[in-house]
């Protein structure tokens, strides 16, 4: 990573003394004829000056500068945007193109990647276990918030584990506002729901609001999400093309989105648990996966 940010502030750099000392060629070159206003050509070039030396900046650390490459990767989508659209206005040069390859798209995957990069070291808490409890010992070590062990919970009574995302995401509060739903399946089925979290012992409930009487655990350090064999999500689960419109419907629908309230990398799922065994499961395949109990029923053990 610092490499490339160091080749890429050469570039700029580069490029910028061409727009400063030539603007004429440039001109010329791109088929865009002799401007009068060759200083504005210049005062772009000042920009990329600058885009240069932060990028030799950021090189240094690339994780703790990501806003640096967040901002660039911003100006990219943009240009390549604008570019688009002007090209479907038939008002884009032809010799435009090759520019554009070479001065944004061929950045756009590496800066993506140092930002993914980003999230991941910045992400989340690290777990206190190498290996991760079986769902057995991990019944045992938590309790509900109703002060009960999930061990105790689940003995002789099917639960329902319904393990969250953060708080601030869209799709939690979709399962938030449908706790009333998921409460009445549970119940057709003789079953107790149990939302799992990622926030300190007490403070969900300032996201919960009115709906504070259902059984919850909290698990900062997401060791029951690994138990249950819940990890960390991918690029394309968290932020693949279904997320974006299920995350868009569902914001039009009212649920909005807020700020970080938990592991941001971290997988959803619903279990069925009963005696300590796992008799259905459920684990979010995106972001964007919500529960549908009916499906898990018809696909759990059958109990005598």
């Amino acid at each position: 990573m610092r490499l490339f940010l160091a080749a890429a502030g050469a570039y700029c750099v580069i490029f910028a003394l061409i727009l400063i000392c030539w603007p004429k060629q440039a001109f010329v070159y791109l088929d865009l004829g002799v401007s009068r206003h060759l200083f504005l050509l210049q005062f772009i070039g000042v920009f990329y000056f600058l885009f240069g030396l932060s990028f030799f900046f950021a090189s240094r650390d690339p994780i703790k500068h990501w806003r640096i490459i967040l901002m660039c990767t911003l100006k990219i989508i943009i240009v390549v945007g604008a570019s688009l659209y002007a090209w479907v206005d038939e008002v884009f040069p032809p010799k435009l193109i090759g520019l554009m390859v070479v001065d944004d798209v061929v950045w756009l995957v590496p800066f993506l990647m140092i930002l993914w990069a980003s999230i991941q070291a910045r992400a989340g808490i690290a777990p206190i276990y190498q290996q991760p409890l079986t769902p057995e010992a991990a019944a045992k070590s938590y309790t509900l918030s109703t002060g009960e062990t999930l061990a105790e919970a689940s003995t002789d009574k099917t639960v329902i584990l319904v393990f969250m995302r953060h708080f601030g995401c869209t799709f939690t509060r979709q399962i938030l506002r449908s706790l009333a739903m998921l409460e009445e399946q549970a119940r057709q089925h003789d079953s107790r729901l149990v939302l799992i979290h990622m926030l300190q012992s007490g403070r969900e409930t300032s996201y919960l609001g009115a709906k504070t009487g259902v059984a919850r655990i909290a698990d900062p350090f997401c060791e029951l999400y690994r138990a249950f064999g819940l990890g960390k999500g991918g690029f394309l689960e968290l932020f693949g093309p279904r997320v974006w419109i299920r995350g868009a419907v569902a914001i039009f629908r009212g649920c909005g989105a807020g700020h970080l309230a938990g592991d941001g990398l971290q997988m959803p799922g619903v279990f069925l648990f009963r005696n300590n065994r796992i008799l259905a499961a459920q684990p979010a395949h995106s972001a964007a996966d919500l529960p549908d109990l009916e499906q898990l029923f018809a696909a759990g053990v059958v109990v005598e």
